[in-house]
């Protein structure tokens, strides 16, 4: 392997473990899913766009932790613009690393085990339920 291999296996690797760390987290899962609903140039409010409409949560404690958790971890990877006033957040450059792997995963909902679907929003919003 030449060194240039090994520098572009060496990337390749790093941007997957980043696409999954970013997407190990439910506020970051909901907004990257939000914005893959708005077009390019649009933008979401937060905290609402990182909430999970299924589960109850303290808005101040969200807003508080994507200030200085997520949108952060977001922004540095070039996934996620964001501003504080007006509270929002829009696709970074890098935007469409996340939204090939959330279509992936959107694409084959149907075929994902029921226990990683049910209480999901995203994903129960893509399966088409008939199983069920």
């Amino acid at each position: 392997m030449t060194g240039h291999q090994r520098q572009d296996s060496s990337s390749a690797i790093r941007r997957w473990n980043r696409v999954f760390e970013v997407l190990a987290v439910d506020p970051r899962r909901q907004l990257v899913d939000a914005l893959m609903d708005v077009p390019d140039g649009g933008a979401v409010q937060l905290p609402d766009a990182a909430a999970n409409p299924d589960l109850e949560r303290d808005p101040d404690r969200l807003r508080l932790e994507l200030r200085h958790q997520h949108l952060p971890m977001l922004a540095d990877a070039d996934y996620v613009e964001w501003q504080h006033r007006p509270f929002s957040a829009s696709r970074g450059p890098q935007f469409a690393e996340l939204e090939a792997v959330m279509c992936g995963l959107y694409a084959t909902a149907d075929d994902l085990p029921d226990r990683l679907v049910r209480g999901c929003h995203p994903f129960e919003r893509e399966f088409d339920g008939s199983e069920w």
